[in-house]
C-alpha cells in the first residue's frame, strides 16, 4: 500500500481529509481491552485519582507518535527498517524479539477482551470465545484488497461506536464533576503507593503501545507525497495533526472508562472491581439501567475487533522491517494469535475464568516494560541528521522526548524493585 493514496493539491481541509486515517489506526491501540482492565481497576480502587496518569500517558503518546510519523515521512524508513539499517545485527535482533513479545502481550489482551465481549453479548463460553478469536480478523483483512482507505474507514466507524457507547454510559453514571477535574491533577501518592504505581504503569503500558511506534512510521507512507523538502514538511504537519486529533479521542475514551468505573464502583464502595466481567455484572444493579451493560459489551467487542486488525498490521511491519520476511497477513495473524491463545487457555483451564482480569493487567505491565526499547531508538533516529536530513528533531524536541524516555525507564525500574522487594 506504499504511496497508494493520492493527496489533493489545494485546500486545507481536503488535504487534512486525505492525511486522516493513520492516526486513528494507531489510536486503536490506545483504547484496546487492555486499557479497559487497567482503567476499570484504577477507577474502582482509587476513584478519579488516576485520571492524571491517563492524561500524562496520552500527552506522552502524542509526542512519541508525532516523532514516529516524522521518521517515516522524512527518512522513508519505518522504525523497524531504521533499526535494521543503522544498528548492528547484535542490537537489531534483540530489539525485534522484544517487539514481538510486546505484540503477543497486546494480542493477549485482545484475545481475552474479544472473548469476554462474545460471552457477554451471546453467552459463548469464554474458552470457546478465545479459540474463536483465531479467525476473527480474516474477514476484516479481506478489506485490504479493496484499498487501505477501506481499512481506515472501518476502524473509524468502530471508534465512533466505542465513543458513542461511553458517552451514553457517562450520561447514565452522572459522575461528580469536581472529582473528575481534581483527578487530572497529579499527586505524590501515585509514586509512593505501590498499588497505585502498579495500576499506573499498567495504564501507561496500555496507553503508550510499543508496536504502535513501528506501525505509525510505516502507514504514514501510504500517502503519495512529493519528494521535495516542502512536500515532506507539509506531510509531517498534517500527519501530526491527524495523530493528535485521534489520540485526543483516545484520551476521551480512556478517561470515560475510568470515570464510569469511579462513579459507579468506587463511589458505591465496590473498590475491588478489577475484572471486565465483574464490571459488566455490576453496572445494572448499581445504575439500574440495563442499557448501560449492553453498551459496555458492544463497545468492548468493537474495541477488540479494532485492535485485532491493527496488531496484524503492526506485526507485519515489524517482521518485514527487521528481518525482510514477508508473510501473507492471514498467516502472520494466525501465528501471532496462536501465541496469545496458548497462555489465555492455560490460565482459564488452570485457574478459572475469574483470573483473566489479572492476566489482562499483567499483559499491560509487560507492554510498559518493553516501551524503552522502542522509544529510545525512535528518539535516537529522529535526532540524527544522517537519517532525517533537515527534519532532524530540534534540540527542544529531543530534550522533551529524552525526558519521556527517562521517565519510562525510571517508572519501570521502580516497578521491578517494588515487585522484588
Amino acid at each position: 500500500m506504499h504511496r497508494s493514496i493520492r493527496i489533493g493539491r489545494s485546500g486545507f481541509f481536503r488535504k487534512l481529509f486525505a492525511f486522516s486515517g493513520p492516526g486513528y489506526l494507531v489510536a486503536v491501540g490506545y483504547m484496546d481491552p487492555g486499557n479497559w482492565a487497567t482503567d476499570i481497576a484504577g477507577g474502582s480502587a482509587f476513584g478519579y485519582t488516576l485520571l492524571s496518569v491517563v492524561l500524562l500517558s496520552n500527552l506522552m503518546a502524542i509526542v512519541l507518535q508525532a516523532l514516529s510519523a516524522r521518521l517515516g515521512i522524512a527518512s522513508g524508513y519505518d522504525l523497524a527498517q531504521a533499526c535494521r539499517h543503522f544498528y548492528p545485527r547484535a542490537i537489531a535482533v534483540p530489539l525485534w524479539a522484544l517487539c514481538e513479545i510486546a505484540i503477543v502481550a497486546c494480542d493477549l489482551a485482545e484475545v481475552i477482551g474479544t472473548a469476554i465481549a462474545l460471552n457477554l453479548l451471546f453467552g459463548l463460553p469464554l474458552l470457546f470465545g478465545v479459540i474463536l478469536t483465531a479467525l476473527d480478523v480474516m474477514a476484516i483483512l479481506a478489506l485490504q484488497r479493496l484499498g487501505f482507505r477501506y481499512v481506515e474507514a472501518l476502524v473509524m466507524a468502530l471508534l465512533a461506536v466505542i465513543a458513542l457507547c461511553f458517552g451514553l454510559q457517562i450520561a447514565i453514571a452522572r459522575p461528580e464533576l469536581a472529582g473528575v477535574l481534581a483527578g487530572f491533577v497529579p499527586s505524590w501518592g501515585l509514586v509512593s503507593d505501590p498499588g497505585k504505581l502498579y495500576i499506573a504503569i499498567g495504564i501507561l503500558g496500555a496507553t503508550v503501545m510499543p508496536h504502535n511506534l513501528y506501525l505509525h512510521s510505516a502507514i504514514v507512507q501510504t500517502r503519495a507525497i512529493g519528494h521535495t523538502a516542502q512536500a515532506k514538511r507539509e506531510a509531517i504537519r498534517f500527519a501530526t495533526l491527524d495523530s493528535t486529533q485521534a489520540l485526543t479521542l483516545a484520551l476521551a475514551i480512556n478517561a470515560s472508562i475510568l470515570i464510569v468505573a469511579a462513579a459507579t464502583f468506587h463511589a458505591s464502595g465496590h473498590t475491588g472491581i478489577a475484572d471486565i466481567v465483574d464490571a459488566y455484572a455490576m453496572l445494572v444493579p448499581l445504575l439500574g439501567v440495563s442499557l448501560a451493560a449492553t453498551l459496555f459489551a458492544v463497545a468492548l467487542l468493537a474495541s477488540g475487533l479494532n485492535s485485532t486488525l491493527t496488531a496484524t498490521l503492526a506485526g507485519q511491519v515489524v517482521m518485514e522491517g527487521f528481518l525482510s520476511i514477508r508473510l501473507p497477513p492471514w498467516l502472520r495473524r494466525l501465528a501471532t494469535r496462536l501465541l496469545a491463545i496458548v497462555p489465555a487457555i492455560a490460565v482459564i483451564a488452570l485457574y478459572g475464568e475469574e483470573q483473566t482480569g489479572r492476566l489482562l493487567i499483567l499483559s499491560q505491565v509487560i507492554l510498559s516494560l518493553q516501551l524503552p526499547f522502542a522509544v529510545i531508538p525512535l528518539v535516537h533516529f529522529t535526532s540524527r541528521r544522517d537519517a532525517m536530513g533537515p527534519f532532524a528533531n530540534p534540540r527542544w524536541l529531543t530534550l522533551l522526548a529524552s525526558a519521556i524516555a527517562a521517565l519510562l525507564v525510571m517508572l519501570n525500574t521502580k516497578l521491578i524493585v517494588d515487585f522484588l522487594t
